[in-house]
């Protein structure tokens, strides 16, 4: 019985030790690969195009859009209505409204002195205005730094207060929340928040809060980023090439179309009494400031978005500050999407476009789509079609279309232009992590709610051709450096590329080849010191 079982069981060709393992492997995917590996293949071609198609269709309205309001549309001091604030001769600074600016920090020690120094000196009457540090250190001796350095500013006559808690329970948002619940605070109106790394011009508070003055509807006022280092390595201006675009053109029409756009958590104003209103904020996800903006916009505030009101930043320049950094802001808003959906959708105070503005194009495509199908087709479905020919990809879903939208994303940084193909490399690589991290906040996996401060360097970076000041950049081991996982993609990629380069007829190769040695960079941890031309 047993015997006939065998031979019906299993083909004949299968027994014998005559037969090498390798014969046998290739008959068993020869067996499962029509039946089952080509249609799933395929299925994967289909879902990749879909969101090819989605992301072009949002990235081409996007740029209509944003022509139109450069050209047609009115700026924001016009839309508005915007009067600066003066002093008046009777009652002194009473025009001028409470203002408490708030800055948080945890271990701070490369950064504290420029964001304190440039919030001290914001222009701005002396009675009217509150520092607030909110120290959430953990090292003692970075603590008394920056506790002698809101002295020192005191000493001088600035209003400032160095703030502690006992634990750091909800992390950044729990630092500010906190910090509006001090007596001392209770009569401001008005909040301005700024990252350690953060560094506003003097006159930033007197250009951003007429709006909020003069516009009882408006919420928050935002202004942009600009970065110190950006041209420090080559994967800081990859940086810069992302982040222009999200600033130039997404938060500009946001701003533009429906009053709306995520707050970025620093370098913005609120104002209290809409803070209040939307619930204050909350700890449930990585990205409290999105989830601020959007509950505050469900309540029907807007927000204005100044391109020109630029504050002073710092970009991460090591490739594990910058991981860290990515999956917090792509497993953030994935989690706040599956937790604020359904509240979205049954909102009563917001019209319906925009309702589809916000779950459609602000969360879906943006958030969700633009991080998975640049993964999944070019570092996954692509070369699985070379190893399994009889799927194919469509020449305008591989070439056409990304073409185009990769063009309408470097819009935001012309100087750039010529490093576009390495950045066409690098964000493929940083799309598995932001992936990865979509995924994780998707389900609410175990790292969604992971908060890992960004590392920053500060003045280092200014003085980095002096030994001293370069000796105090951080050094890595090996084992910090080397990133297996981007390795273990660098040899998928490459098999599949000489595999395409023996038997392939679409020239695939050319690129995989590239891609290789891109994720090869990444996993032995050399991108965050390639210097740009």
């Amino acid at each position: 019985m047993a015997e006939i079982s065998a031979k019906t069981l299993i083909p004949e060709t299968f027994q014998g030790t005559r037969l090498d393992i390798a014969g046998q492997i290739g008959l068993v995917w020869e067996l499962v690969k029509a039946p089952l590996i080509v249609p799933l293949l395929r299925v994967a071609v289909y879902i990749c195009l879909t969101m090819s198609l989605m992301l072009f269709v949002e990235r081409l309205y996007m740029g209509i859009v944003i022509i139109l309001v450069k050209i047609f549309w009115k700026k924001p001091d016009k839309r508005y209505k915007w009067e600066p604030l003066r002093e008046d001769l009777e009652s002194g600074n009473s025009n001028f409204p409470h203002v408490v600016v708030q800055i948080p920090m945890y271990n701070e020690k490369e950064v504290y002195k420029l964001s304190i120094g440039a919030a001290c000196g914001l222009s701005w009457p002396a009675d009217r205005l509150v520092i607030q540090v909110l120290d959430d250190s953990t090292d003692p001796a970075i603590k008394n730094l920056v506790e002698t350095e809101c002295q020192r500013w005191a000493a001088k006559g600035i209003n400032i207060r160095y703030q502690i808690r006992e634990n750091r329970v909800g992390y950044k948002a729990g630092a500010l929340r906190e910090g509006l619940k001090r007596s001392y605070v209770k009569h401001c109106e008005y909040v301005a928040i700024f990252d350690a790394d953060f560094q506003p011009e003097p006159d930033y508070l007197k250009r951003a809060i007429p709006f909020l003055v003069h516009n009882s509807d408006i919420a928050l006022v935002q202004g942009r980023w600009r970065f110190v280092n950006a041209d420090e390595c080559l994967m800081t201006r990859m940086q810069e090439m992302s982040l222009d675009y999200h600033f130039t053109v997404e938060q500009e029409v946001g701003s533009a179309t429906h009053a709306f756009f995520g707050f970025n958590g620093t370098a913005g104003v609120w104002r209290i009494a809409a803070i209040n209103e939307a619930g204050g904020w909350k700890d449930r996800t990585t990205v409290e400031d999105m989830d601020l903006a959007v509950r505050a916009s469900l309540k029907g505030w807007k927000f204005v978005y100044l391109g020109d009101l630029q504050v002073k930043s710092e970009l991460p320049s090591t490739f594990k500050a910058f991981r860290f950094q990515q999956h917090r802001w792509s497993c953030g808003p994935a989690n706040l999407f599956r937790k604020m959906v359904m509240e979205i959708v049954r909102n009563k105070k917001v019209r319906f476009w925009k309702k589809v503005y916000v779950i459609y194009s602000f969360f879906l495509v943006r958030k969700i789509v633009a991080h998975m199908v640049t993964f999944c087709l070019y570092c996954v479905v692509l070369p699985l079609t070379i190893l399994i020919p009889e799927v194919e990809i469509p020449i305008w879903g591989i070439v056409y279309i990304p073409s185009i939208i990769t063009t309408l994303n470097a819009v935001g940084t012309p100087r750039s232009i010529h490093l576009l193909f390495y950045w066409i490399l690098f964000e493929n690589v940083m799309s598995f992590h932001r992936t990865k991290a979509t995924l994780i906040g998707l389900l609410e996996a175990g790292r969604a709610n992971e908060w890992v401060v960004t590392e920053k360097l500060g003045d280092t970076l200014k003085n980095k051709t002096n030994t001293k000041a370069a000796a105090k950049r951080p050094r890595f081991k090996i084992g910090d450096r080397i990133n297996t996982m981007e390795l273990g993609f660098a040899a998928f990629l490459f098999f599949c590329a000489c595999y395409d380069f023996l038997y392939g007829k679409y020239y695939f190769y050319v690129y995989l080849f590239l891609q290789t040695i891109t994720y090869f960079i990444v996993g032995i941890g050399y991108v965050g010191t390639i210097v740009p031309s």
